[in-house]
């Protein structure tokens, strides 16, 4: 894999049948510091900005982000608007809302009716009319609870032109259901990779039959319940491919199904161009076979 790789050798999906994004994308969580949110290290603000705009010389076209994305001095919506705009035509930028986070950084959550007030947070925020591609973030307590009121409020902010397409995050395939008898949905955001539960790997092979669009968060980290240590099969893989754990992590991710994508985050150039390679590794069958085996 070439350093120089772009993102369209992941191939492509088109999201809601009308957004073609390659299947390698950037996740903007990280930009703002050396840990999420406002655990680490501020980012070096002209290393981030950097890293966006290299992503987009690589060809990612599909950044996902959000407004609670900030640290203390960082806001990841603030750097991607500074480093974009305007905006590349092909540009798919994807948000999320219903989580929100006060100046002090302390968490609260939107009811129905606040919705709007964060979607035009987030318009504010990147310099734009109306946002792409809006995830409903559901809170982890209300996994398993009912959805369609706050689904019905992001379905009218669609009608009134602020947002193109719908997508759910941390769901289960009952809120998809759910979901989708309230209004189009064209991606599902949930915690997936190597050693994912069964349940996950069933609403991928669910989406995959509905056409709509996984995107996995923490795919390198591997179950997505927090960082997994690389096992000797994943190892192994890497060796035979002389590619990086988290590569191998990315590839059989990709390789769960076409309509899968990826959104691997970093502040760091090299790391960033370490990702975008992953989209040209092919795992044999076998190696896929094998690294599944590791899943509960």
């Amino acid at each position: 894999m070439s350093p120089h790789t772009t993102a369209a050798a992941a191939g492509t999906w088109r999201l809601g049948g009308d957004l073609p994004v390659h299947r390698i994308g950037f996740g903007a969580m990280r930009l703002t510091g050396s840990a999420p949110f406002d655990q680490g290290v501020p980012s070096d603000r002209e290393r981030s900005l950097g890293v966006l705009r290299r992503a987009v010389e690589l060809g990612v076209n599909h950044i996902d982000t959000a407004a609670f994305y900030f640290s203390s001095t960082r806001s990841a919506n603030e750097l991607i608007n500074r480093a974009l705009a305007p905006y590349p035509d092909d540009l798919v930028i994807t948000t999320k809302v219903w989580p929100g986070r006060d100046p002090s950084g302390a968490w609260w959550w939107a009811a129905p009716g606040q919705l709007r007030g964060q979607v035009e947070e987030n318009l504010r925020q990147l310099g734009r009319d109306h946002l792409d591609v809006v995830n409903l973030r559901v809170p982890p307590s209300r996994r398993g609870s009912s959805i369609a009121e706050h689904v019905g409020a992001l379905a009218e902010l669609r009608q009134a032109g602020l947002i193109r397409h719908l997508g759910l995050s941390n769901v289960t395939g009952e809120q998809l259901a759910e979901g989708r008898a309230v209004a189009p949905v064209v991606c599902v955001q949930n915690a997936y990779g190597i050693g994912a539960p069964r349940e996950e790997q069933e609403l991928v092979r669910q989406c995959g039959e509905l056409g709509i669009a996984f995107v996995p968060f923490f795919a390198i980290a591997g179950s997505g319940r927090g960082y997994q240590e690389n096992g000797a099969e994943v190892l192994a893989v890497a060796r035979a491919h002389g590619a990086s754990p988290a590569q191998v992590r990315l590839a059989w991710t990709l390789q769960q199904g076409p309509h899968v994508l990826a959104i691997p985050g970093t502040g760091d150039p090299v790391h960033l161009a370490e990702n975008v390679a992953a989209g040209a590794l092919r795992l044999t069958a076998a190696e896929c076979a094998l690294l599944s085996r590791t899943a509960d």
